[in-house]
């Protein structure tokens, strides 16, 4: 008995959940210096790739720049575990630049159970946690499954699909929270009694096929980039393993004519499921309605490992019935003799409503109890892992009696996704856009870490190695662009480089900076033409090229970086009006009723958070500033 009771201690904090916002969320706490106890269902699925065998994509990628600047895993594991890399949209400006990876499904997940294992403060325990220990309001601790209690200062739930998971294929209801996956019950239950909204939401999966059953011959290839674009800003992170390529498939008439038979049996049509689905990733039969007029959609043939056989169909989910899946399938140039794995699915699961949560994940509702992921009514492996950073950086801090760690929306997507959640609430699943972001120009890629890593290392989460390699770019960023601005080249130097290119020649000497801002000319192209640049580069000893491509963006883009930058600190006065905690809206008589109910509701910080609420009109926002004494 002595012995159970210290296994059983107290726990600084505990992760329900290990899916990406768990992990993410107990190895930010734990590296923060908090004893934690991170809870899975299955220590063989941590992290696990329940969907597509992806990780960035448009504003997503960015995402992952972002948790990675903070000191987060996910983009050292996808760089490990990658088979292609691409970088999305690089025909346009660098603000829409997104880096995109091909993961190996499986080598990702054991790759994250690696990295959690050797951080130092980190335990876990595999079980399902059914209840929540809540004193007086306040979380003390969860009990599990198999009757075990553990008590803690304060708990993340991260449950992803699980609670009260139910998957359909056709007319077969699987309980469940994916594929072999079981669901969890008596959360949802509890927490509705505190008040805090249950609602339903839908996602799907497409069916995996058999790779030597496919005609790749039929098919237009897709491989990566030669550059192996990265996500991690540390320079030792790269993989390891054999690139392959993606593969585009069509539909037809033929596919939609037999997809269309097995409208009747669908349960998304007939009623059976009730939970809303993504609006941005939706199933063939969303497809099929919403798109009436198109007689064909692309899809993406994506491998699901380095040497499996294993092909995932994206954009195919589907929750019809699996004759309807497999005889629409074989219709498509391609795919005419394939062979199905298992078949696509479509489930449903319960997300608690985000506006009931603080800015830093807390519940308002419950102290110390904070959520991140899927049950935030978001969709997506980034999305969810950039909440379980949050979440996890922020229940530490909560213990420790310090400031919350929030990011503000001129700062990082991160603190878009997590303003969006909070402020506006969700009645879709929530995924990340670069057109959500007002101020993507400063929120590219490629500046993450210029962002977020001294902020990381602040608050003790970035370690002291990325920050010095974070200090280390600043310094020759900023000396390249001083060397650009001072630096004149001849005419004679230049101009056969520029006739070559058929460019304008210059007729007088040319500082570099003048040269560089041409559309044309990259720094790359200035490098062997003047030595004191020559000479500089030779200097940098590592992530060079990150180093001229930062160099450059900043110098090309500095009017319009400038402008923006002006335009937030504009929006940003707002945020210095503090709103009382406990403020009455009822109060003020001049302001609609719409915006009293939507800001007791969700109790703003300051009134820049007001401001962002939807049915808080310019007009109440007007009378919020003259009580509260512009």
């Amino acid at each position: 008995m002595q012995k159970i009771q210290r296994m059983l201690n107290t726990y600084d904090l505990i992760v329900v959940g290990a899916g990406h916002a768990g992990s993410e969320a107990a190895a930010a706490a734990a590296n923060m210096g908090s004893k934690t106890l991170l809870i899975t269902m299955d220590m063989t699925a941590i992290a696990k790739m329940s969907c597509n065998p992806a990780i960035g994509g448009i504003a997503k990628g960015q995402i992952v720049r972002e948790i990675d600047a903070l000191g987060g895993y996910t983009g050292i594991v996808t760089d490990l575990t990658a088979i292609q890399f691409r970088m999305l949209n690089v025909s346009k400006g660098p603000a829409m630049w997104s880096p995109r990876a091909q993961s190996d499904r499986l080598k990702f997940s054991a790759e994250w159970r690696k990295m959690l294992e050797k951080t130092e403060n980190l335990y876990f325990w595999q079980d399902t946690v059914n209840e929540l220990i809540i004193e007086k309001n306040t979380i003390t601790g969860v009990k599990t499954k198999l009757g075990v209690s553990f008590k803690a200062n304060a708990v993340i739930l991260t449950n992803g699909t699980f609670l009260n998971g139910l998957m359909h294929v056709g007319k077969s209801q699987i309980e469940g929270g994916r594929d072999s996956d079981s669901a969890s019950y008596g959360l949802s239950d509890q927490l509705k009694k505190y008040g805090i909204p249950v609602l339903r939401m839908k996602t799907g999966t497409p069916a995996r096929l058999d790779g030597r059953t496919i005609n790749f011959d039929k098919l237009k290839e897709q491989k990566g980039d030669d550059n192996n674009t990265l996500f991690s800003y540390l320079p030792d992170v790269k993989t390891q393993l054999k690139q392959r390529s993606c593969y585009i498939v069509y539909t037809n008439k033929s596919t939609h004519d037999t997809l269309k038979k097995g409208f009747e049996f669908s349960p998304l049509f007939n009623g059976i499921i009730e939970g809303t689905g993504p609006r941005y990733c939706p199933s063939i039969e969303d497809k099929l309605v919403t798109f009436s007029e198109k007689e064909s959609h692309m899809l993406f043939l994506e491998p699901e490992g380095e040497e499996t056989i294993e092909y995932y169909l994206n954009g195919f989910s589907s929750s019809l019935p699996l004759d309807v899946q497999y005889n629409a399938i074989h219709k498509m140039e391609g795919l005419e003799n394939v062979e199905i794995f298992r078949p696509g699915y479509a489930i449903e699961y319960d997300y608690f409503d985000p506006t009931y949560l603080d800015l830093n994940l807390e519940s308002k509702v419950i102290n110390n109890l904070f959520f991140a992921g899927q049950i935030n009514g978001t969709t997506g492996y980034e999305e969810a892992a950039a909440q379980g950073l949050t979440a996890g950086v922020n229940a530490h801090l909560k213990i420790n009696e310090k400031e919350p760690f929030i990011l503000k929306r001129d700062e990082a997507y991160i603190g878009v996704l997590i303003d969006d959640l909070v402020n506006k609430g969700v009645d879709e699943p929530y995924r990340m856009f670069t057109s959500r972001a007002e101020y993507r120009i400063l929120l590219r890629q490629d500046n993450a870490d210029f962002r977020l890593t001294e902020k990381s290392y602040n608050i003790g989460l970035a370690s002291e190695e990325r920050f010095q390699l974070f200090k280390y770019k600043k310094q020759h960023v900023t000396e390249i662009k001083k060397l650009l601005k001072e630096t004149n080249i001849e005419p004679e130097l230049l101009n056969p480089f520029l006739k070559k290119q058929n460019l304008s020649l210059i007729k007088q000497k040319e500082r570099l900076i003048k040269i560089l801002l041409r559309p044309q000319i990259k720094i790359k192209d200035l490098i062997p033409i003047s030595k004191k640049l020559t000479d500089y580069v030779k200097k940098i000893e590592k992530i060079k090229d990150e180093i001229l491509k930062s160099a450059e963006i900043q110098l090309k883009y500095q009017s319009y970086i400038d402008r923006e930058k002006q335009t937030a600190e504009k929006l940003k006065r707002l945020e210095k009006h503090k709103i009382p905690e406990s403020f009455d809206f009822t109060k003020l008589q001049s302001l609609s009723t719409e915006a009293t109910q939507k800001l007791n509701k969700i109790r703003p910080e300051n009134i820049g958070q007001a401001s962002r609420i939807p049915g808080v009109s310019p007009a109440d926002i007007s009378a919020l500033l003259v009580y509260f004494g512009r």
